[in-house]
Formats: C-alpha cells, structure tokens, sequence
C-alpha cells in the first residue's frame, strides 16, 4: 500500500503577506473558507488579512470606554476553525514535518490545550492528513469539545479547569512515551513564538497604522500560550518606546503576586509562567477579575439596546455581537485600564487581539444567566461601567526592573525544571540573543516549506 504523504500550506511570509500566495492558490482559498472548510486549501487562509488585502480589526467602541485612546483590536474570529490558535498550530506541525519528525501513517498529533489551540491542533491535522488527539480539562466549554470532534480530533480529558492546565501537560508527558505520538507543545514551541513575531506583529503595526497617530502606545494580552506576547518583540523593534503588558485572571494572579485559583476565562491564567514567555519585554503585568470579561460578553451579545443607549449606531451594536469572546474581551477591559493608568491621551493607540469569536461561548452565556439574579439593562451598564472603571494601581505591576524580571525567571523555574527542562536551557531564557536566534530560524523554516511543498 502506498504511504500518502502529509501537506504543506503557507510559509512565515506568507502568513504575514498573503499577497506573496500565487493568485489562484489565494483565490480557491478564499472560496473555500466559507464553502468548504476541510478542504486544504484554507491552510493558505492563515493570516490576518481580508479579502481587500486589510488586517481584520476594530477600534473599541468610544462610547463603551469613555475614552478618546483607541483600542484597536486584532480580530481573531476570520481565522479558518475561528480562532487565530490555529497559526501556531499549523506552523509547530510544518516544521515537524520540514524536520522529519512526523508523518501521517506513523504518527498522531497531541494537542495540550485548553481550548482554541486544541481546535486548531484538530483542525490542521486533519488539513495536512495526521490523526490527533486534543489533552484538555474536562470543564471547559461544550462548544469547544464539540468543534474538535467536528474536524475528527479525539480528545483526552483531565481533571479540572482552566487554572489546571499544568495537568494536561503531565498528561502529554504520559502519552509521549509511546513514540506513535507527537506533541504541538505549544507552550514550550518556539514555532509559536516565530508565528506571532512574524506574523501577529507587522499585522498589529498595520492595523494601528491608519487609526490615530498611527503608533502603538502599548500593546496587551494574556499570556495563555504566551505566544501572541511574541508580537510585542516585534512592536517594539518598531516602536522602541512601546510598552507590552501581560494580562492575567486577579483569581489566579500567578505571575503578578504568585496566587493560583480557578478562573473563568478559558485560554489563559494557568498557574505558570509560560516557558515561551520572554520576560525581558515585558514591561508590566495587570489582574482583571474574570467575571468583568463574561458579564461584558453577556453585555455585548444580548445586550444591542443597551449598546445603542450609550450611542453606539444601531448597526454598529449589532455587528459586534458575534465578534468576541471571552478572552478577547477580558485584553479589551485590561487594554482600556492601562491606558488609563498610563494617562494616554487623544490620538494614541493601544493594541490588543480578540483570540475568537462568540461561536463558542454561548453556554459560558447561559452559565452566568444561571449564577445571576437578574440581567436588566440597568444591570448591563453597571458591568459596562464595572468593565471600564478607572484601573486600581494595586493591581498593575511594574516588571521593568531586574527584581521583578528575576522573579519571574525564578517562577519559570520552579514550573519547567520539573517538566524536563534544565537549569542551563532555561538560563539561555534570560538573554534576549536567545531570542533574536530562535526568531532567526524563521528564514530556514521559510526556504524548507517552499521546497518541500514543491
């Protein structure tokens, strides 16, 4: 019987330039994003321009924020499987493939997740000819585990929640040593780093390119994966002045106070510092209460009344319905806090991604329904006001200083020696020539998929 070979779909660059896709390939791939979603072709839909050639954003609602900053958010929900998780799950499984560390009639993908990376690990599998099985807790939300079954993913679950997530990873450990298996280890895949500085970041500078001085002030977002923190190395080589702020759940505020508690923000806030989390940009850290983000998204979806009552246009309340979802929202509260706190005035730019859309939030909707005794429009502004309210300075941490950044490296320890990782591989970590090395890599990974894709 003949072995069949997996496929190839995009390089680094073309991620990042979709314009550099052959014509007819980009043309078949944007039929088939909404006509035939398995089809392979929508590997060439990984990017984060529309059919115009435009980044797909927004500029946060002035009305909702009270502010004359502008939020610009990255819109994650036109990724093929609608989360832009599926970048990093497609670029850690075509460099194994470059490296000749897989193949389809050997080989089945592991995808530790808890949620939208595991989608995305289902999802390319099954676009390139690979089998996977997704390791995630066993309480994330119904919408999730149904959309990976969907594209053929097998699921593993662990006890748990979000918070639990170092679980899942103990779990891929287990499962990795029958050599059949491969895991997209996506929190300690320097592929993920690579996608998001080569691609996420030009596409955060375009976006704030044409909306206000055309800068970017700051740039926000939880680390889950920490992967999308790589778009701010990009930022800052642009804008040197730029700051990067990690945001994470006040329930579990590991990286800011050492705290771990179970949140409700699914993607994000799991008990760790990330391994692919460079620390030496990050300039700040900021807690937001978790359920500021569902009681916004509640807002945000059924709430198009209230929305116009704050003087948002009609059409313009109705076309954010489907937009977000939890943790997107959740970089919206934290983005619009810190401009804020760092007293940013008209005309500046704040950057931050909405991982999803809200597709797969409808029970975390009908949960907060349940644990709420009445969702009036008097009660939808109070979490708009609640969402948006001046940010409390005891909850901003300043990371720009060696104690701080020491401090992290520390956590970082504690969490990845235990995992097989060594004390001389994680002191690498703290010089950023590391980190220029690993993004480097980006050239060779781009020559090999070119030629292998034939």
């Amino acid at each position: 019987m003949r072995k069949h070979k997996y496929i190839l779909g995009p390089t680094y660059d073309e991620m990042a330039r979709p314009e550099l896709i052959d014509s007819a390939i980009r043309s078949k791939a944007e039929a088939a994003l909404h006509e035939d979603e398995l089809n392979p072709v929508n590997l060439f839909n990984i990017h984060w321009k529309d059919s115009s050639g435009a980044v797909r954003h927004m500029v946060f609602p002035h009305e909702l924020t009270g502010l004359d900053v502008n939020v610009v958010v990255l819109l994650g929900n036109g990724f093929p499987s609608g989360s832009h998780k599926v970048g990093p799950a497609y670029s850690m499984l075509a460099e194994a493939c470059v490296d000749g560390k897989v193949h389809p009639d050997t080989h089945t993908i592991l995808g530790p997740s808890t949620g939208n990376f595991g989608i995305g690990t289902a999802y390319v599998s099954a676009l390139m000819g690979f089998k996977s099985l997704v390791i995630m807790p066993d309480t994330m939300s119904k919408e999730r585990y149904e959309r990976i079954r969907r594209y053929g993913g097998g699921l593993d679950l662990t006890p748990g929640t979000e918070s639990d997530v170092i679980l899942t990873l103990q779990r891929t450990l287990e499962l990795m040593k029958d050599p059949s298996n491969y895991a997209l280890a996506q929190f300690e895949s320097f592929s993920n780093y690579r996608f998001h500085r080569h691609v996420t970041g030009p596409a955060a500078v375009e976006a704030a390119s044409g909306v206000g001085n055309g800068r970017i002030a700051c740039f926000v977002s939880a680390p889950g994966s920490a992967g999308t923190l790589a778009a701010g190395d990009h930022i800052k080589s642009v804008f040197p002045d730029s700051h990067v702020i990690a945001v994470e759940p006040y329930e579990c505020s590991t990286l800011s106070t050492g705290g771990r508690g179970q949140h409700r923000v699914e993607g994000i806030g799991d008990k760790m510092c990330i391994l692919i989390h460079n620390v030496l940009t990050t300039d700040f850290i900021i807690a937001v209460h978790d359920d500021h983000a569902v009681q916004l998204l509640k807002v945000m979806r059924d709430g198009t009344h209230v929305l116009e009552e704050l003087g948002m246009a009609p059409e313009a309340a109705r076309a954010v319905r489907d937009q977000f979802g939890v943790s997107g929202l959740f970089n919206v509260i934290a983005a619009v806090r810190m401009a804020r706190w760092l007293r940013l005035g008209p005309d500046e730019n704040v950057v931050t991604v909405a991982t999803d859309g809200f597709d797969r939030y409808q029970s975390v909707v009908d949960d907060l329904d349940r644990r709420s005794l009445e969702t009036t429009p008097n009660v939808m502004h109070r979490w708009i006001s609640d969402a948006f309210a001046n940010c409390d300075g005891r909850l901003v941490f300043d990371c720009r200083r060696a104690p701080a950044k020491q401090r992290l490296f520390a956590q970082k320890e504690a969490d990845w020696v235990p995992l097989g990782w060594s004390i001389e591989r994680l002191d690498a970590l703290k010089h950023q020539d590391t980190w220029e090395a690993e993004y480097a890599k980006v050239g060779h990974y781009n020559e090999a998929i070119r030629a292998l894709r034939g």
